[in-house]
């Protein structure tokens, strides 16, 4: 059968090829999280300084807030109970846009962390889903190539977000409330159109509804969990840098959001590839290395433009993040992949719900040893790194074990 060129079917045709296939329908879900998240993250350091007197302790208390549903993101395996995986993610969306659009309104501490916790309840929850989908969905083979086409989606969700916040807070509309409602409610918006314009989508394999721990998963746990640490310095502190350190305001930090995320759409997918060229190992490495000079470069940075580049910078090459997925995707059980992402959240957010109070209380005495800390836990997964297999795959999880012979291997087990 020859390939359809999009641009040649009419109309009805080429929506109708976009309904039925799970790559649109994980860009556009992909899209709506990280608009809202976006808008959110963008508003919020401000936000937090201006209506609330945040400080870096302030600060902390409510990015730990905003990970407790991250933590508990292993508690999606009894929601799959009761939904799809597809409805779950519908679900989600709807709570974030919920949580965002309340935002404006509760200035106050109590007021913020409550809301901060409902966006984070959707963010984390749907965000559970779509690692879970898209290990599920997309062919080995291709999976590095296609996560990266999701997550140049999400980018270019950033690029909107921030560039029309900068252009409404230029316009005069600098009203918390308005801005933070009008997110919410685009997402929601949104939402409600891909759930009556998608068609049901649902894994090969059918997923284990149970808790998954598994003692060959080990080095993918612990490269989650030093990810979880490491990012988490990131999204805390270091927006908080250029706002508290060198007086960044919403527009600057919308711009310089708006310039990550114009380089990521293009970026993405191409790093998604790289992926599939460079295999996981060298990969990783790659990224934990740029990470530990990024995490150098904030602790000495005496110019905002000097750290205003490392945040693009660092913004850029988290994508690189889809190495750890494929590579659970390529050593793991198929019928694993649900329950091992619902889990895998959980582990990422063990380190991030102590990290930002704790390093909050830091910041006060010394914010350069934030990240130089963060620096020591980069070259913590780095050395991590050398454990993964240039061919990983079932009975090859680490360099430190032993491939089963071919006879043992193609025997039942017992």
């Amino acid at each position: 059968m020859s390939a359809i060129d999009p641009s040649a079917a009419p109309p009805a045709s080429f929506l109708a090829r976009m309904r039925s296939q799970p790559l649109y329908f994980l860009m556009a879900l992909a899209f709506i999280n990280m608009f809202g998240f976006a808008g959110w993250q963008t508003l919020f350091n401000n936000f937090a300084k201006e209506a609330a007197g945040f400080t870096g302790a302030e600060i902390g208390l409510a990015q730990t807030i905003r990970e407790i549903p991250g933590f508990l993101a292993f508690t999606a395996i009894f929601w799959f109970l009761v939904m799809r995986e597809q409805v779950v993610a519908y679900v989600s969306l709807l709570i974030l846009a919920g949580g965002i659009a309340l935002t404006g309104f509760f200035p106050g501490l109590t007021g913020l962390l409550v809301t901060t916790f409902i966006m984070s309840v959707g963010f984390h929850y749907f965000e559970t889903v779509n690692q879970s989908l898209s290990l599920q969905l997309f062919p080995k083979k291709d999976a590095p190539r296609l996560i990266g086409r999701v997550a140049g989606a999400a980018a270019s969700a950033q690029f909107l977000v921030y560039g029309g916040l900068a252009l409404l807070w230029w316009a005069g509309y600098q009203s918390f409330p308005l801005l933070f409602g009008l997110i919410g409610l685009v997402c929601l918006a949104l939402t409600i159109l891909c759930l009556s314009f998608f068609a049901k989508f649902d894994g090969d394999v059918p997923q284990r509804k149970t808790i998954v721990l598994r003692r060959r998963y080990w080095l993918y746990y612990a490269l989650t969990f030093m990810n979880g640490a490491r990012r988490q310095i990131f999204t805390a502190f270091a927006g908080f840098l250029l706002v508290e350190r060198f007086g960044f305001r919403v527009p600057d930090i919308a711009m310089l959001m708006l310039v990550t995320a114009a380089l990521n759409t293009f970026a993405a997918p191409r790093l998604g590839a790289l992926v599939g060229i460079w295999g996981e190992r060298r990969t990783i490495a790659f990224e934990n290395i740029t990470l530990i000079l990024v995490f150098l470069g904030y602790a000495m940075a005496s110019s905002g433009w000097f750290a205003a580049s490392l945040y693009v910078i660092d913004g850029i090459f988290s994508t690189l993040v889809i190495a750890q997925r494929t590579y659970m995707q390529k050593i793991g059980d198929p019928a694993d992949m649900a329950p091992t992402a619902a889990c895998a959240f959980t582990i990422n957010h063990i380190a991030a719900v102590v990290i930002p109070v704790t390093f909050g209380l830091i910041w006060l005495k010394n914010p350069s040893f934030v990240f130089m800390l963060g620096a020591g836990i980069a070259t913590t997964s780095l050395l991590l790194s050398f454990l993964v297999p240039h061919d990983p795959g079932p009975g090859n999880e680490t360099t430190l074990s032993r491939r089963p012979e071919p006879e043992a291997a193609a025997r039942p087990a017992e």
